[in-house]
């Protein structure tokens, strides 16, 4: 027979069993304990970085995860609220703190916006910061418009003249905090009580208002200052409060996305997958490891994950679990965020998570707390029984 079809193998002394070469492969791969069934979510800021410069414990931690070649011994993300920057760029910071990275082990706050087509080639409104333009382009988005463009051109606009009036905006994606927090409010507001027509009146009949998609529901984030420093989430507080004080009515999102939102842990673990296909790694992974520093939203969103990946509520292959293991180096106070006692009443807790997560004592407790991401990879590899000094490279 044709050996790269099937081929021959001794099960006992003078018996022979023919197999396909399939079966033989599978044999080899069990022969190799050391392919990890787990993966690494790392959050950035407050982990691997406080603003630009690196914690000390992530070059320890990266030496870990990398073989002598600088291939990866297990799958890891990295994955972020930040949504200033394409993922290229992040991935290229990164690279130069860490070692080499590509921009497929990156999930930025906007990431899961690619999912989101039915809004691709609508005329919408995006507000953050950066290449507001090449992040929308990237994402799939046809027709973005930034606030710096509309409020440019609305002060000139001749209305008679068709040609110069811009198309109706339907969307408004919000992708992170702007520089100017009093501009991008006023015509935001203006967007949402207008119906899309900024130049036109108010009018109240709009409502449920035109679709609002938010990335990053940071209160506040961990960067060179000794305290932590307002967030994207900060700026939603601000919207959402004016609009309902103008309307009385509540700001609706169609979506929200970044941590801790389901969407963007079930995107990481895609990419997560994905690596260890193209490493032929092909034990299924299991369990995935959520290292941060923020229990409202790195805590929250593993747990809130893991909850619903027990429950099997999510299309397979999908991991068994998501364990959420909490450093010390980032925007976590061991003597603030949550009573120690969890029948204490709610009420008496500070809860920083966005209004419409609900807060739940218990998806906001860590599975594991340790000082910092180098004693995280120790602890998972040791709770793994995982050796990083065994080749791990494809077959």
């Amino acid at each position: 027979r044709n050996v790269a079809v099937s081929g021959f193998i001794c099960v006992a002394p003078g018996a022979w069993e023919e197999v396909t070469l399939m079966e033989i492969i599978s044999y080899f791969f069990s022969l190799q304990p050391n392919i990890p069934t787990f993966g690494f979510l790392f959050d950035i800021d407050g982990v691997l970085v406080r603003g630009k410069t690196p914690i000390p414990a992530a070059k320890k931690a990266f030496q870990k995860l990398v073989n002598s070649q600088g291939q990866f011994l297990v799958p890891v993300v990295f994955v972020t609220n930040a949504g200033n920057c394409l993922r290229q760029k992040k991935a290229d910071q990164l690279s130069h703190i860490l070692g080499q990275i590509s921009q497929d082990q990156v999930v930025m706050s906007h990431s899961p916006l690619r999912m989101f087509k039915c809004y691709h080639d609508k005329c919408v409104l995006v507000s953050g910061q950066g290449p507001l333009l090449d992040i929308a382009k990237y994402l799939g988005f046809c027709q973005p418009i930034t606030i710096d463009i509309l409020r440019e051109t609305y002060p000139f606009l001749d209305m008679v003249d068709h040609d110069r009036r811009p198309k109706v905006l339907v969307t408004v994606v919000l992708f992170g905090e702007p520089v100017r927090w009093e501009t991008n409010l006023q015509l935001m507001i203006d967007v949402l009580l207008t119906g899309g027509w900024p130049g036109k009146p108010h009018h109240q009949a709009s409502y449920p208002h035109i679709p609002v998609l938010a990335c990053n529901m940071d209160l506040m984030w961990m960067a060179e200052a000794q305290s932590p420093r307002f967030g994207h989430g900060t700026f939603m507080v601000c919207l959402e409060n004016i609009y309902k004080k103008i309307t009385g009515k509540e700001l609706k999102y169609e979506a929200l996305m970044g941590k801790p939102s389901e969407l963007t842990y079930h995107y990481a673990e895609y990419l997560i997958r994905m690596q260890a296909a193209q490493r032929h790694w092909k034990k299924p992974i299991q369990t995935l490891y959520a290292i941060g520093d923020n229990l409202m939203t790195d805590i929250y969103g593993a747990n809130l994950y893991n909850h619903h990946t027990w429950q099997n509520e999510l299309a397979p292959p999908t991991a068994t679990s998501c364990r959420s293991v909490l450093v010390c180096t980032g925007v976590y106070n061991p003597h603030t965020e949550v009573p120690s006692d969890t029948r204490e009443s709610i009420t008496e807790t500070v809860f920083h998570g966005h209004r419409d997560f609900r807060f739940d004592p218990a998806l906001v407790e860590p599975d594991h707390i340790v000082p910092d991401v180098d004693a995280a990879v120790d602890l998972i590899y040791q709770l793994e029984n995982f050796a990083p000094d065994q080749d791990t490279s494809t077959f």
